[in-house]
Formats: C-alpha cells, structure tokens, sequence
C-alpha cells in the first residue's frame, strides 16, 4: 500500500486507491463498481468533494476550450456518462457542436442520455459505452477532446492519451480537467483534512457509500502532480501543453494541441 503521488501516468495502472491490485483488469472491474453504485448520486459525489466547485472548475474548462459556434464541430468527452460537460459544451456553441459521450460504464451513460432527452440535447448527443483506452472510433475524426475526472480512474492512462491524440484532427485540441495537488501550503493541510475525514463520512451518510468516497480520495492523492501529468501528455505527441490551477491546484485544467 502506498499513500505516495505517483511520478509517472504509468504508477496508476495496478493502484486503486492506495491499495495495490493484481492487474490493471482487477483495477478496471473494481473502478466500474464504483462508478455503478455512484452513478445516481454522481453529481452529488463532487460536489461533496469539491465543495460545489466542480461546477464552475467545468465552466472554466468550457471557456478555456472555447468551441466553435460553425456547424459540423465535433468534440468527443470521454468519461463523461451523466453529460455534465458535453452539454455544456453544445450550450456554449449556441446548438452547433456534435458531440460523442463515451464512457465505460452503462449506468453512467443511462444517467446522461436521460439529462439530454429532458434538456433537449439528445439531437447533439450520441452517447457510447466504450474504453478510453482503445476507443474504436476513426482516426481524426474530432476537433476537441474532453475528459473531466476521469483519467486518474484509467489504468493505462498512457494508452488513454495516445487513443487522444489519434482520433482527434490536426489541429486538435486536448482538454483535461483533474484534480491534482495543492500548492498552497496552508490549503492543502485544510484539503487534506476535509478530503480524508468529512468526505467518507459526508459519503456513507448522504450516499449510504464511504467505500467509494474512500476510494475517490485515494486515487486523487496517487495522480500525478500537474508537472508530471504535463510530460505524459507531451510524450503522446500533443504540442503547447500546458495547464491551469483551479483553487490553488485543488484542480487542474491540461491543454495539449495536436499539431
């Protein structure tokens, strides 16, 4: 068991939480069952543990990533079942953007395509059940690609981020928002206290889950800090990497282009 960030993307492959498993099936199977059991409740679940900030750290990757307002703009969100960001995204295209929601998780997906029918999005929207890590879609088929707390739950986050760059167009841009470590050396004691204690507790009460909430906070704590990730994403072959903190690293937003 280590409590330790990892240096490299490649350290999250066999770490579930600050345990270590078997393999990286072993990871997958158990992330899902995570993500099965959380899936009603999932928008819950961060705001739990962002205090709510989750929503605006989401605007914020929106405005950053800026979509096109032309008709025919793809993008595809990769991890994003429930649809929070990619309906954000069409919203801010003014109705234009395409957008493919894939997701590994069925009960994820479920959440999201229900949230478009009713938000009158499902005419944007195809939702997929798929891997990251080998996505079965065309090669430079997208302009953007979006993923929102998802890859620190991908155990071979260095395959994740080539199957990005693959399938998005030259010119491409890659857009991911993470939590990741705090720089602020009085906040990230109050981080670590609200992180470790309150939000299992918060949890197991609201959620009826501290197992997951557990889990959700370990895996947080092993991701690779903002200038290790930022190496992974060069070393997929993205160009002008670089990030943004978010509540003084609380979060992260990487940006890679695909020139």
């Amino acid at each position: 068991m280590s409590r330790t960030r990892v240096s490299a993307a490649e350290g999250m492959e066999t770490s579930y939480g600050f345990e270590t498993v078997g393999g990286r099936e072993e990871k997958q199977a158990r992330v899902n069952e995570v993500f099965h059991r959380v899936a009603e409740r999932y928008d819950v679940m961060n705001d739990l543990m962002s205090g709510g900030m989750h929503r605006l750290w989401k605007d914020a990757m929106v405005q950053w990533l800026a979509p096109s307002r032309r008709p025919g703009w793809r993008f595809l969100d990769v991890a994003g079942g429930t649809g929070d960001v990619a309906m954000r995204i069409v919203e801010a295209s003014r109705g234009q953007a395409e957008g493919t929601v894939l997701d590994i998780n069925a009960s994820m997906l479920a959440v999201g395509a229900e949230r478009a029918v009713k938000r009158k999005l499902d005419g944007n929207l195809l939702f997929v059940e798929g891997n990251a890590e080998d996505l079965k879609l065309p090669d430079a088929a997208f302009d953007a690609y979006t993923i929102a707390f998802g890859i620190r739950n991908v155990p071979r986050i260095d395959l994740a981020l080539s199957e990005a760059f693959r399938v998005l167009k030259p010119g491409g841009r890659f857009l991911c928002l993470e939590f990741s470590e705090v720089e602020l050396p009085v906040l990230d004691k109050i981080y670590d206290a609200w992180s470790f204690k309150a939000i299992p507790a918060i949890g197991g009460a609201v959620a009826k889950d501290r197992e997951s909430y557990e889990y959700l906070v370990e895996s947080i704590r092993r991701f690779p800090n903002q200038a290790n990730f930022a190496s992974a994403i060069r070393r997929a072959g993205f160009e002008r990497v670089t990030h943004r903190n978010l509540t003084g690293g609380i979060a992260a937003i990487h940006s890679g282009w695909k020139l």
